[in-house]
């Protein structure tokens, strides 16, 4: 499924998304009609729109446009709401924007997540605190990962320290606290919705020398939930430590919003 302002979208009405690629994007998952971080998503495109485009979005007409799109579609998926000028060309892309909304929508799977194993990649999105559509790097560290016998990728900067997976936030327990790592990152919402729900919680630097002195390391998206990491290169991890399941309890307690 796919519509652009709320009616179907025709083929030639996403040519500049998939030869410019400029634009941005937030995905929700939606369980019986039902969102959490309804809020935070809609003031991430707003924010993002500002900075992209130089325009105002207009939260309703977006919460329209999906609840349009997901009507009479019951259980639990993923909408992906992405944000593009149609009429934008490569040439010219100073001038006046006019961005268009496009939900596409894709089957949510089970949470828990199952675990994973990732390998460190030196990387830094470019806009990072933008959910931009720019995901040629982070595929690529994410594929040359699999090939390489992983799940996925954790960046690293040129002196170690940890920021972000490449579709999603990654979190530590010292024994004590959960530890987020304080880098240039997208601060996703699921991340921001423990942050408020977990008490004891820190944002601080995290280098590669200090994770093997934590006793757990998990991922955190819209669509995983809380995933434990298992391993980080050559480091094993836990798969079940308590923390997994007092992060998951805590999530899965905040109250959703209707769209």
């Amino acid at each position: 499924m796919a519509e652009l302002n709320g009616t179907p979208v025709a083929p030639e009405a996403l040519q500049a998304l998939g030869l410019l690629n400029y634009g941005h994007f937030t995905s929700i998952r939606v369980d019986d009609q039902s969102v959490r971080g309804l809020s935070h998503h809609l003031d991430r495109l707003v924010h993002d729109c500002r900075i992209l485009f130089g325009a105002e979005l207009d939260r309703e007409q977006v919460r329209h446009f999906i609840r349009n799109a997901i009507a009479g579609k019951e259980g639990s998926f993923v909408v992906r709401v992405t944000l593009f000028d149609p009429a934008m060309e490569l040439g010219q892309p100073g001038a006046s924007c006019t961005p268009s909304v496009l939900v596409t929508t894709r089957p949510a799977g089970r949470l828990p997540a199952t675990p994973m194993r990732v390998r460190t990649a030196s990387y830094s999105r470019d806009l990072p605190e933008v959910k931009h559509i720019g995901l040629f790097g982070a595929v690529l560290d994410r594929r040359n990962a699999q090939l390489n016998g992983f799940d996925d990728a954790l960046f690293v900067d040129d002196a170690s320290f940890v920021s972000e997976g490449t579709t999603w936030n990654v979190g530590f327990f010292d024994g004590e606290r959960v530890v987020w790592p304080s880098a240039p990152v997208l601060a996703g919402v699921t991340m921001r919705l423990l942050k408020q729900v977990h008490e004891r919680t820190v944002t601080i630097p995290v280098n590669m020398k200090d994770v093997p002195q934590m006793q757990a390391a998990f991922a955190t998206n819209t669509s995983i939930g809380v995933r434990p990491i298992t391993a980080i290169n050559d480091l094993a991890l836990p798969d079940d430590h308590p923390i997994f399941q007092t992060l998951q309890k805590e999530y899965e307690e905040i109250p959703a919003e209707r769209l």
